[in-house]
């Protein structure tokens, strides 16, 4: 008995060894930035947009390089608000997006898979009229040639069907009555988060940000005020 407790005290010990040096890393590496591309036309804006938890990369709906209401079409939101002018992205677990409205909604076995890689990924699309800069929303001028970039990243992280479309998830669970679910590659794990996801984005398109994170601070720290 004695021998078995102290495989259990060695074995809790171990696990938080490794919880702080995974919180501790990614401490570190959320407040050491990226360089940042210096360009003279940098005359796209561009936002990162944050509940709290979750960061969005925010677009405008039209532009020289894409309309995205020809991929993200208004009529897959319940408003068809058509007067939008911007439209976030977030990356994430499916499970998280669809079956957890709230925290109190969270389950034990969606947290897991979502850990863990055992779960697939979704993309959600918000339509915005307009947004205002503030302690969660921060606008970002960019170039043209590095929004290209940025388009092909948002558009390589869809899953698409045999015309080549982004695959809209059919589901009750949207937030608003402006946003849309849709299929997306890769997984959620601890490693790549929806933070991670957007802090790669930023780097897509040759942008400050994080060397890694998995939370919104580290992204929001580089650009703070």
């Amino acid at each position: 008995m004695k021998r078995f407790l102290k495989i259990v005290g060695y074995s809790l010990l171990t696990f938080c060894l490794l919880i702080g040096l995974y919180l501790l890393a990614a401490f570190i590496l959320s407040r050491m930035s990226t360089p940042k591309e210096q360009v003279a036309d940098a005359d796209i804006p561009i936002y990162i947009l944050t509940n709290g938890v979750h960061t969005d990369l925010v677009v405008p709906v039209r532009t020289e390089q894409i309309d995205w209401s020809t991929r993200i079409p208004f009529s897959n939101t319940i408003a068809n608000d058509t007067s939008a002018q911007l439209l976030a992205f977030g990356w994430g677990d499916k499970g998280f997006y669809l079956e957890t409205p709230t925290w109190a909604d969270l389950k034990a076995s969606t947290a897991f898979k979502a850990a863990f890689s055992l779960s697939t990924a979704a993309i959600h699309a918000t339509y915005y009229r307009q947004l205002q800069e503030n302690e969660s929303c921060r606008r970002i001028m960019i170039s043209k040639s590095q929004y290209a970039r940025l388009v092909k990243y948002i558009n390589d992280s869809f899953k698409t069907g045999a015309d080549g479309m982004p695959v809209k998830i059919n589901t009750n669970a949207n937030y608003d009555r402006n946003d849309a679910f849709y299929e997306a590659k890769g997984s959620y794990n601890i490693f790549h988060t929806c933070n991670t996801w957007a802090n790669n984005g930023l780097k897509s398109c040759g942008q400050k940000a994080c060397r890694w994170t998995i939370f919104d601070t580290g992204i929001f720290y580089q650009y703070r005020k």
